[in-house]
């Protein structure tokens, strides 16, 4: 389901001239329909979240894959360039709760020790679909047409609900009251509406926000990892046009170069569970009654943070005719890992740090703030490429990253310092 719904994000944009063509409209607007999907995409947590703590996390997923299927089938059908941006905006919208309840479901099934590996697989898939979908749209826009990006999009989300009948609900409070119900004892009491949806209303939305802005961990990180995000998916504008002007590539050929996200996704993946193995788990058995500092989760964050300005110089400076098209292309993939490494530590990072529905709080605060520069950061890509020229416009987003490259080397040493002043709910844990 995660690949699926992230996969919905580049497929669509190899498409861009036909939809230029067939609509009328420019380079920036055709973007359109690819920025709103991922903006949706930012509503995820916020929702998703909170509402699958009131119905369980069974009825989301049900839900939630055949609104997305239809409005799918609304904008592979629609002649309308309007009622395109609306049902790629509310496909995305409904099965963007796929990528956040999910972890909620890990984590209530694995136990803490087991639990790295498989949040780092769960969250490897959201990273391979807008890696893969470039790959896979070039050559469906190549010999079917755009429509086709929204057909596959279906098919993969038909797959997806065949599996949910096998799925169990494992929400402990939707669990415990089932289980009351079936032996007749007497159920608790539930809230009423009003203040459900005051709760609803401060964890999903009010808390994220203050958090986003007031809160240091929470800012610093959902700043990185939202710049982050925002130049991964320029490329999905930026490399089909490097390739086309610089290489004379063709679409099919533009979109094999993600196949550098995908591999540098894979060795990402890795390195999460290297780190959890080999360094957090012999970290977690040194600590009394296993309470190891949050801290010794930001090494895949250390190391991967160098990774992303290398490969950001890498790419813009060796695109050129001069030079082989390999070198560009292979310079994405530390890019690509850096990103994985530094997302799954900082989401992992803010769930050992904060406690109960804080964390909730925390990741919707993540959540928005990188899909919202993720869907902003392709609309100007390509007159940032024009303007500055290849080199100097990627220098600009390596700058960037430079700059943000000290913020998990600061909060590992500074860490418990800046968690001891926290206003919200956080761990004490110190280092021995």
């Amino acid at each position: 389901m995660g690949f699926m719904a992230s996969a919905g994000t580049s497929i669509l944009s190899p498409g861009r001239a036909q939809l230029m063509a067939e609509f009328d409209v420019s380079s920036t607007v055709a973007i359109l329909p690819v920025a709103l999907y991922v903006f949706a995409l930012g509503f995820g947590p916020v929702i998703g979240g909170p509402l699958s703590e009131t119905v369980g996390r069974l009825p989301i997923y049900a839900l939630t894959m055949p609104l997305g299927s239809l409005f799918a089938l609304g904008a592979g059908l629609t002649h309308s360039f309007g009622v395109l941006c609306f049902c790629r905006f509310m496909s995305g919208f409904c099965w963007s709760p796929v990528l956040a309840v999910p972890s909620a479901s890990i984590s209530e099934t694995f136990p803490p020790k087991t639990r790295g590996p498989a949040s780092a697989v769960f969250i490897l898939m959201p990273f391979l679909g807008p890696g893969l979908g470039p790959v896979m749209g070039s050559f469906l826009v190549s010999r079917k047409g755009w429509r086709w990006t929204q057909w596959t999009l279906i098919l993969m989300a038909v797959f997806c609900m065949l599996q949910l009948p096998f799925l169990r609900e494992t929400f402990n409070p939707i669990v415990k009251r089932r289980l009351a119900k079936t032996r007749g004892l007497q159920l608790p009491p539930k809230a009423p509406p009003g203040a459900r949806l005051s709760q609803f209303a401060r964890v999903a939305v009010i808390r994220p926000v203050h958090m986003l802005f007031a809160e240091p961990i929470v800012t610093f990180l959902c700043l990185y990892v939202a710049v982050n995000f925002g130049i991964l998916f320029s490329f999905f504008a930026g490399v089909p046009y490097t390739f086309g002007l610089v290489y004379r590539f063709s679409l099919e050929s533009s979109g094999l170069v993600f196949l550098s996200i995908a591999t540098g996704c894979v060795a990402g993946f890795l390195t999460i569970i290297l780190c959890d193995v080999f360094i957090y788990r012999r970290k977690l058995a040194s600590y009394p009654h296993l309470k190891t500092p949050p801290e010794h989760r930001l090494y895949p964050a250390m190391i991967g943070s160098l990774g992303l300005p290398v490969g950001l110089f890498w790419y813009g400076w060796t695109a050129r005719a001069s030079v082989g098209w390999a070198s560009p292309a292979v310079a994405i993939f530390p890019f690509a890992w850096g990103n994985l490494c530094v997302f799954v530590s900082s989401i992992q990072y803010m769930s050992d740090t904060y406690q109960g529905n804080v964390i909730a709080s925390a990741v919707s605060a993540n959540g928005l703030a990188r899909y919202g520069f993720a869907g902003a950061f392709p609309l100007f890509t390509i007159q940032m490429y024009e303007g500055l020229g290849i080199d100097w416009a990627c220098s600009l987003l390596g700058f960037f990253a430079l700059a943000l490259l000290p913020i998990p080397w600061v909060l590992f040493r500074y860490g418990p310092k800046i968690r001891a002043k926290s206003k919200y709910d956080t761990v004490d844990y110190t280092y021995e």
